[in-house]
């Protein structure tokens, strides 16, 4: 198996156990976008420095690479959502999500393309130019994080941050055969994210599997004053939750969606 084709807890295991290093694992995922990223424009920047020191025994995601939306700010990276307006910006802090997965060991990778500002559903609208769908190329990769969809659909990297307004995770993830999630609202800061509705926003994981998507959002979860609707509220053990099926849950379906 190689190393793109790992959950985030099977390239932990391996970085536990000395068989590759954080820096290893970065230069690979890099080389595999400089290879593969010019076929379907996932990728709107790289970063090429190699990681600092990390304890890989301090998180499951510490020297796991991660990829950031174009809309969500990383201090000193260009930050453009996608949009040749903001072509030269560079950030002046980090988003809190990130800062939380960057205080885990995770290393950002760079940043993945989206709709312009978030707005659309196919990742064709974007100053970058379109990305595509990894499986079929004639095809989009949904929006408006198709970029992040597409990242980790490729194995470019083993997880993305995308932002959902209304299913801009969930369908995109859907497109492409990954994980999406579309945590509760207020769950996780949006403080850093570029604003498209902000009583809808909401960044969450695009992952390999549900189980990287529950550790992931670990991380992610949590009360932020710099965030007002932010929940403060206990964050559980998501993983906790993986073993006991769907018996007794009950899905609600708005009788205004069936109107004849």
């Amino acid at each position: 198996m190689q190393w793109h084709e790992k959950s985030i807890f099977e390239l932990h295991e391996s970085l536990t156990a000395a068989e590759v290093s954080p820096a290893e694992v970065l230069a690979y995922f890099q080389k595999r976008i400089a290879e593969i990223n010019p076929k379907i424009k996932a990728f709107s920047s790289v970063e090429t420095k190699e990681p600092g020191q990390i304890d890989v025994n301090s998180s499951p995601l510490a020297g796991i690479p991660f990829s950031v939306k174009e809309v969500i700010v990383v201090e000193g990276h260009e930050c453009t959502g996608s949009s040749k307006i903001l072509r030269g910006y560079r950030a002046p802090y980090t988003a809190t999500a990130v800062n939380k997965l960057i205080e885990a060991d995770a290393v950002v990778l760079g940043r993945t393309n989206c709709d312009e500002f978030g707005m659309g559903s196919s990742t064709e609208n974007s100053g970058y130019g379109p990305t595509l769908n990894p499986w079929d190329t004639a095809r989009v990769p949904g929006g408006s994080s198709g970029g992040s969809a597409a990242a980790v659909a490729t194995g470019l990297v083993p997880f993305a941050l995308g932002t959902d307004t209304g299913g801009s995770i969930r369908q995109p993830a859907s497109f492409t055969g990954i994980v999406g999630l579309k945590p509760t609202y207020g769950r996780v800061s949006r403080y850093g994210l570029m604003a498209l509705a902000s009583s809808f926003d909401t960044i969450g994981p695009l992952t390999r599997t549900v189980a990287d998507a529950a550790a992931v959002l670990q991380y992610l979860a949590g009360y932020d004053s710099f965030d007002a609707t932010s929940q403060n509220k206990e964050v559980p053990n998501y993983l906790n939750y993986l073993e006991r099926g769907v018996r007794g849950l009950r899905i609600g379906l708005p009788k205004e969606y069936f109107i004849k």
